[in-house]
């Protein structure tokens, strides 16, 4: 029985997609649930899988294609393929299990050690879950080294080209921008065409944090499993000033206003495809673990690549961190609709006066991007000014008062 593999449904707001790569070629032996092709959208990467299990005929899209849903990627005939025998059970070494085009490529990208996976299929077989399991567990064990994420993309974000060698002595070469790239360029146009933006600049002391979570981070570990961060701080910090200063959190559409009336913080996360920004939702109603743990999860997420729409849509406002990356201060681009953004800068040991004496404490300098149209600069001043005030007493945040 023939079957056609078709474009699936795309996210809302999204006409078409790229095709990026096929895993199999025509006379490929392919399995059910297997992925076939990769299609990249502005947004996402969707996996296409097999329908069923058989051998792929014919090809009908080629890499590289522009495709809507519903369209025919490629042709493939049903048959039973034997599944072969296996006497090892209790091993998960590359030699003796066989690795399912979609796993062996999840493994060569993150570049993992098979043997180090727990498999679950069957004979041990090492299953697409197992990996992104397994990757998530150690994007968990970084974020216990540090939980905040950048907004900054890094040279090991970028793919670097292979350079035509025509020239040995000014190579160059020209390679199509991916979508997201594409969709980020024409968000960021968009934030500066469209807002009357200003930044406004504010500094924290940052030793009554530093030293709460020196005090409890060991036991809060422990209870949550998951690192006591300062992005929660961040988070909480950012609600009670978005509550006290309710145009921050609102959105412009039109001719109107629109105030929210919850808070879904977005925190900018670099990814190996780019820029994302995934929301927590209703943020207010989290406690700091819960935080702690969104967090960690769309880490997991961005580096296994399966960050979905839902995770990428909305949001009120946007906390984004140059600081991992040693960003000493930056003016933060506004994530359209969002009136607003915060950006977080390195923790680095300063001279300050306190009492009439120069001490030294630990300094970081923030940054709210704003959209002056809706924004005041008053307002602006006075809401960094609450995050200051909320981070150098943390019992602000614990207390809620």
């Amino acid at each position: 029985m023939k079957h056609e593999i078709l474009v699936p449904d795309l996210p809302e707001s999204v006409s078409d997609a790229t095709l990026v790569a096929w895993h199999k070629q025509p006379g490929d032996s392919i399995t059910k649930d297997e992925t076939l092709v990769d299609l990249e959208t502005d947004k996402v990467v969707l996996e296409v899988p097999a329908p069923a299990t058989g051998v792929l005929k014919e090809i009908i899209k080629p890499d590289g294609a522009t495709v809507t849903a519903g369209e025919v990627l490629a042709i493939m005939e049903e048959q039973a393929i034997a599944e072969p025998e296996h006497t090892e059970t209790t091993t998960n070494a590359s030699a003796d299990i066989p690795l399912s085009p979609a796993v062996r490529r999840l493994i060569q990208e993150n570049q993992l050690d098979p043997q180090k996976i727990l498999g679950t299929g069957k004979h041990g077989r090492i299953l697409k879950t197992d990996v992104l399991d397994y990757l998530e567990k150690q994007a968990q064990a970084e974020a216990k080294k540090s939980t905040e994420p950048s907004a900054i993309p890094t040279t090991q974000d970028i793919e670097t080209p292979v350079y035509a060698t025509s020239s040995p002595i000014r190579p160059e070469q020209r390679v199509p921008m991916t979508r997201l790239r594409a969709k980020i360029a024409e968000r960021l146009l968009q934030a500066q065409q469209n807002a009357a933006m200003l930044t406004t600049f504010n500094e924290v002391n940052m030793q009554a944090v530093i030293n709460l979570r020196q005090q409890y981070k060991q036991r809060f570990e422990q209870k949550h499993e998951v690192k006591l961060g300062f992005m929660s701080f961040f988070v909480k910090a950012s609600i009670e000033a978005l509550k006290r200063f309710p145009a921050i959190n609102a959105s412009i559409d039109g001719n109107d206003i629109i105030y929210h009336g919850y808070y879904d913080i977005g925190i900018a996360v670099s990814s190996p495809r780019g820029l994302i920004v995934p929301v927590i939702r209703d943020a207010d109603q989290l406690d700091f673990a819960g935080i702690e743990k969104s967090i960690a999860e769309f880490g997991g997420k961005a580096k296994a690549g399966t960050i979905s729409v839902d995770d990428l849509t909305g949001g009120t406002f946007t906390i984004t961190n140059g600081g991992i990356f040693g960003s000493m201060l930056s003016t933060p681009i506004l994530n359209p609709p969002q009136c607003a953004i915060l950006g977080m800068h390195a923790i680095k040991e300063r001279p300050v006066v306190e009492n009439g004496e120069i001490v030294i404490r630990p300094i970081m300098y923030l940054a709210l991007s704003y959209d002056h149209r809706l924004v005041d600069g008053k307002e602006a001043v006075q809401f960094l000014g609450t995050i200051k005030e909320c981070l150098e007493a943390p019992a602000h945040l614990l207390l809620n008062i």
